[in-house]
C-alpha cells in the first residue's frame, strides 16, 4: 500500500543519512521521519546493560512516533533491541528490529556464527537474537563472539582510522573458521567495503539494508 509513513528511531544522528538513503532505494513511495535520542544508548553503555527505565522510554518514543502519524516504527539500534519486544506488546502497528532479518539470514548459512561488536552492550543482545532465531528455525548454532576492544572509544575520540583497523583485524584474524559473520553495529559495515578481495572467507552480514527491506513486507509490498 503506497504512501504509508515509517518512523526510524535512532540512538545516534550519524545514522540518519544512511537510513534515509536506504529508504529512498527500497521504500520510494513511503514517507519517513527520524526520531533520535542519544541518551538511550549512552545510558545503556553507562549502566553496562539495558535498564528498565530505558525500555520504558523506548516504548514511549515508539508511541509518540505512532501518535505523530507513523504506520510502522523501525528501531535501528541493536543495543536496545530487546526493548522492541516489549514495545510490540503495547501497540497494534508494526514495531521492527533492524537486526532481525540479519540474524535469520545468519542461521540459514551454517552452524558456526561469528558475532562481531565494538560494545559489549551490543554484543550480548545480538548473540541472544541469533540464538533466538536459531531456536525458531530449529537449527543448532555455535556463537563465536568477538569484542573489538578500543574501537568504540576510538570513534568517540574522532579516530575512525583506529576503529576501522581494529574491526578489520578482527574480521581477518579472529573470524576465520565461521560459516557467517554478523556485524552487531551498523557503523561497522563500511569497514567491509575496504577489505581486500578474499580477505574474509565467510559471508559478512550487516543490518541496515535487510532491516529496511523488511518494512516492505510489513507494509504489504512486494519483497525488494
Amino acid at each position: 500500500m503506497p504512501n504509508q509513513t515509517l518512523a526510524l528511531l535512532h540512538t545516534s544522528p550519524v545514522l540518519t543519512p544512511l537510513f534515509a538513503s536506504l529508504c529512498a532505494r527500497w521504500l520510494p513511495e513511503t514517507r519517513i521521519f527520524h526520531v533520535v535520542d542519544e541518551s538511550l544508548i549512552k545510558n545503556t553503555i553507562q549502566a553496562g546493560r539495558l535498564e528498565k527505565v530505558t525500555v520504558r522510554r523506548l516504548a514511549a518514543l515508539v508511541g509518540s512516533a505512532f501518535d505523530a502519524g507513523a504506520d510502522a516504527v523501525l528501531v535501528t539500534c541493536s543495543s536496545i533491541g530487546p526493548a522492541v519486544e516489549v514495545a510490540r506488546q503495547l501497540y497494534d502497528q508494526p514495531v521492527l528490529r533492524v537486526d532481525e532479518p540479519m540474524a535469520r539470514d545468519a542461521v540459514r548459512r551454517g552452524h558456526r556464527i561469528g558475532v562481531l561488536a565494538t560494545l559489549r552492550t551490543t554484543l550480548e543482545p545480538t548473540s541472544a537474537l541469533v540464538r533466538s532465531q536459531a531456536r525458531a528455525a530449529s537449527r543448532p548454532v555455535e556463537i563465536v563472539e568477538c569484542l573489538c576492544e578500543g574501537a568504540f572509544e576510538a570513534v568517540l575520540c574522532g579516530d575512525t582510522a583506529t576503529h576501522d583497523r581494529l574491526v578489520s583485524e578482527a574480521l581477518t584474524e579472529r573470524m576465520r573458521d565461521v560459516d557467517a559473520i554478523v556485524l552487531a553495529q551498523a557503523s561497522m559495515a563500511r569497514v567491509v567495503a575496504a577489505l581486500p578481495p578474499g580477505a574474509v572467507r565467510a559471508p559478512i552480514l550487516s543490518s541496515p539494508d535487510s532491516g529496511v527491506r523488511q518494512v516492505r513486507e510489513a507494509f504489504g509490498l512486494r519483497p525488494g
